[in-house]
């Protein structure tokens, strides 16, 4: 299409293409009708049409993270936008990249009904804005877009007022390089201080964060000349599955054991990670502790604690230096990791089948049978509420990138958005998605549907209490009638089946067994709803 005249609709849908994406997702309005249109019958992309226009956002930032390119979502103006607030929040939380493509009322109609000052709504929610220039710039603005979103690994949303589209423009491809070769560990007393405290450590800890998945090997390889045990944040599930100085999640969510292990510990050295207070449980599990931080953000640097020691620098090549300077010095290993015993740091204590009412099941019990039963090679995919952390701890991953948590805002009804996100990023691979019944009334029913239309392999475990649990939990802890957040929901298994999918609704230790082996000769998005007696949920480990 170079040096050939066009529109700017045009040159806008070339150019998301010309980035490598091949999937958008969105709503269609006044202001992005044409531009979706000729991303489809002239570009060859695919579009995936939500219900809510927040929905394409969960989308596409569920996208970027199973496939690591980066989601694509378009809404159009006024009403289009702010209906995308709660999920942008969600995706700037959560540092991940993705572009939206959004439209704008005319310049020249102040007084248009659907009139909002868009970039004021879209800075509250912590995205990044870029306003489209003209026409002409067009390939370029949307360039600038996908380049911010990379490098400052947030949402970014494209403004492109709407009179812009059937001006012409002589589009040409724009990409702009990011370059992301890892920083180098900085000589001098914060290094020197750093190792000094390690070396010196007689009981430490590695702990990984997300921004460190990506030095798995290394941080190993440090771990084991320390013989030290490794953990990680939630979000970095995963990452040492099968070593065996692994314990999993580090702070509230970890196992009894592990717990006691970290609290024995007399230094953690976390990499990527930003020490958030469950993480730390906060503060309790480093207190007595050297803390040292590395992270190559530096206002992760003792945003949430204030380490003892901080390099801004690359997790793996930190690891790998850290490793040297205690061969230098001839640094004995600790011994630490001799001391435990491996098979329990990872270990839960198992449900009982039949510590339930009539009508519901034991829910630590589903979940471990779910554990068993559903496919290996999973992308996990989790809603926030009362349910969620038992799921987490309890539902394993082949790695981080297998597993998205929806809780950045710490909002319930995302989970479902993501799943299809996820599903659509690895179409060889199931994505299962753990969601509350508030959740799945909030944001699922409105796109279970698509998951139907777009024959996605998905199955979604509705955990049933018929209540808030939350507020629930609350209620009950003030010794006040929890009824107001109570709910008498309809089936949501009946609920799946009308909407095109398969539902079974379990209500007994031996139906859970029945919807297990539907999962194995399932032919649609199977959805399998949980009834679980109110009073006797775990409390949320967080």
């Amino acid at each position: 299409m170079s040096d050939e005249k066009t529109y700017a609709y045009q040159s806008i849908a070339q150019s998301i293409l010309d980035h490598g994406v091949d999937t958008l997702f969105g709503l269609m309005g006044d202001a992005n009708l044409f531009m979706v249109d000729h991303y489809v019958r002239s570009c060859g992309g695919t579009f995936v049409p939500a219900a809510f226009e927040g929905s394409s956002i969960l989308m596409a930032l569920a996208y970027t993270h199973v496939s690591g390119q980066v989601g694509v979502a378009t809404v159009t103006h006024g009403p289009g936008l702010t209906n995308c607030v709660t999920a942008l929040t969600e995706g700037a939380r959560g540092n991940i990249p993705m572009v939206l493509l959004c439209g704008d009322t005319p310049v020249m109609n102040p007084q248009h009904l659907q009139s909002i000052d868009q970039r004021e709504v879209v800075t509250v929610t912590g995205a990044g804005f870029e306003q489209m220039r003209s026409a002409q710039t067009a390939a370029e603005d949307v360039a600038n877009a996908f380049h911010r979103a990379r490098v400052e690994r947030r949402p970014i949303v494209l403004n492109m007022p709407v009179e812009f589209m059937w001006e012409e423009a002589s589009h040409q491809k724009v990409v702009y390089p990011v370059f992301t070769t890892p920083a180098y560990v900085p000589e001098g007393d914060d290094l020197d201080e750093a190792i000094g405290m390690i070396a010196s450590a007689r009981r430490p800890v590695i702990l990984a964060g997300a921004g460190a998945t990506g030095a798995r090997d290394k941080l190993i390889r440090l771990a084991d000349r320390l013989q030290a045990p490794l953990a990680t944040t939630l979000k970095a599930k995963g990452l040492f599955n099968g070593h065996p100085g692994n314990m999993d999640i580090f702070g509230t969510l970890s196992t009894d054991a592990a717990y006691d292990v970290i609290a024995k510990a007399d230094c953690v050295i976390a990499f990527g990670a930003s020490l958030h207070y469950f993480t730390t449980d906060r503060g309790k599990l480093m207190e007595g502790k050297r803390v040292v931080q590395i992270n190559d953000d530096p206002a992760a640097i003792g945003r949430n604690y204030h380490p003892d020691a901080a390099l801004v620098a690359d997790a793996g090549l930190t690891a790998d230096n850290i490793v040297y300077w205690l061969d230098e010095a001839e640094i004995e290993p600790s011994g630490f990791t001799e001391e435990l015993d491996a098979a329990t740091l990872t270990a839960h204590s198992p449900g009982q089948a039949d510590k339930a009412p009539a009508g519901c099941v034991n829910y630590i019990h589903a979940l471990d049978r779910l554990e068993e039963a559903l496919p290996k090679d999973r992308i996990l995919t989790t809603d926030a509420g009362r349910f969620m952390t038992e799921v987490w701890c309890r539902i394993s991953v082949s790695d981080p990138r297998s597993f998205l948590v929806t809780a950045n805002f710490g909002a319930i009804g995302l989970g479902l958005q993501e799943a299809i996100g996820a599903a659509l990023a690895a179409p060889d691979r199931p994505v299962v998605l753990f969601t509350g019944d508030g959740g799945f009334m909030m944001g699922g029913v409105n796109e279970f549907n698509a998951a139907v239309r777009l024959g996605l392999n998905l199955i979604v475990i509705v955990c049933n209490d018929s209540a808030y649990g939350a507020e629930h939990i609350q209620f009950l802890d003030r010794d006040m009638d929890p009824g107001l957040s109570q709910f008498k929901w309809p089936s949501f298994a009946d609920v799946a089946t009308a909407l095109g999918g398969e539902g079974i609704r379990v209500q007994s230790a031996e139906e859970l067994e029945a919807a297990i082996a539907a999962i194995e000769t399932r032919d649609r998005p199977l959805l399998i709803e949980l009834p679980l007696d109110p009073y006797d949920v775990p409390r949320m480990r967080i």
